[in-house]
């Protein structure tokens, strides 16, 4: 009984992270904006010098406007194709082959055992709880494939010349291991950790919570509009839990580390604290449009899909 629960929230995580992938990589994009020596994604080319600018006017740094999720959708296609919507899919079905499968997997098991055998319910402190195990463990094991990912998906707003050209995820895995140490694939694992405690607990957790209170005061049957309003709640309340510490891990696994010189930052306080400093407290939310963008669907995705995979595999 506990394979099959892996095996039913591995091929629902896959699923849902391929379809919502272009979603996922618009809002990487969207987090790295405003980073100290990134370019704008939507916009690349500087302004003319006006030719009464006074000098000291010229050295004054005025940020680059910031852009939504469609107008970087555009710019990607613009510059490099449809396909490019889709650039380190490759990671993300490994990641959630691993990630995903790992904590799907363990919350079920987690769940039948904390279940009250009397109500059949499990109460909400017990979800949250074995969200957080679920989705601890689940995240160190996919951390390989989450840094490979956020790489190959940021490597398009790079000027040509400084890209890395990843071929494939073990080809980022490959080169990472080589040039960097083999440490480097679990760089910002501890972000990655509490970004997947808050994520599986608030997502599970609700989703399970939200289902189970709309069926116990009737107001609507179990079945594809049940599953659809408790997934997308899940997807918000997820969403609003994980942003900041998710803006964190895009830019703490993103940064190039030069032999010989400084990372950009030294941990995650240090990212959160140069972020904060420079861009202002809401650059936490950077990216919260794509981010319930993509965790709405996604979350919708997820849960349908585990559910229909579950009437199928009843019987096994």
């Amino acid at each position: 009984m506990g394979l099959k629960g892996f095996v039913e929230g591995g091929i629902a995580s896959i699923i849902a992270g391929c379809s919502t992938h272009p979603l996922d990589l618009i809002k990487v994009r969207m987090q790295l904006q405003g980073e100290a020596g990134a370019p704008n994604p939507a916009v690349q080319t500087a302004r003319p010098a006006l030719a009464f600018q006074s000098p000291s006017a010229a050295h004054i740094h005025v940020p680059p406007p910031r852009v939504g999720p469609l107008a970087v959708g555009i710019r990607i296609v613009q510059q490099d194709g449809a396909a490019a919507l889709f650039s380190g899919v490759s990671a993300t079905v490994l990641r959630q082959t691993l990630y995903s499968t790992t904590r799907m997997g363990l919350y079920d098991i987690l769940k039948k055992r904390w279940t009250d055998p009397g109500t059949g319910n499990m109460p909400l402190t017990s979800k949250i709880g074995a969200g957080l195990l679920a989705g601890g463990i689940g995240a160190a094991v996919g951390n390989p494939a989450d840094v490979a990912m956020v790489r190959m998906q940021a490597d398009g707003r790079l000027p040509a010349a400084q890209r890395r050209n990843y071929k494939s995820v073990i080809d980022a895995i490959s080169q990472m291991s080589k040039r960097e140490g083999v440490t480097s694939l679990w760089r910002g694992s501890s972000l990655t950790v509490n970004r997947a405690m808050l994520v599986t607990a608030s997502q599970l957790a609700s989703y399970d919570q939200i289902k189970e209170t709309i069926l116990s005061k009737g107001l609507m049957k179990d079945g594809i509009g049940t599953h659809v309003t408790a997934s997308f709640a899940a997807g918000f309340v997820a969403s609003v839990a994980s942003n900041p510490v998710d803006v964190i891990k895009t830019r703490v696994m993103n940064m190039k580390v030069e032999a010989g010189k400084e990372p950009p930052y030294s941990g995650a306080v240090d990212c959160a604290m140069k972020t904060v400093r420079a861009e202002g407290a809401m650059s936490l939310y950077k990216g919260f449009v794509p981010t319930i963008s993509r965790q709405g669907p996604f979350t919708v995705v997820l849960f349908v899909t585990l559910e229909q995979v579950r009437k199928l595999l009843k019987d096994f």
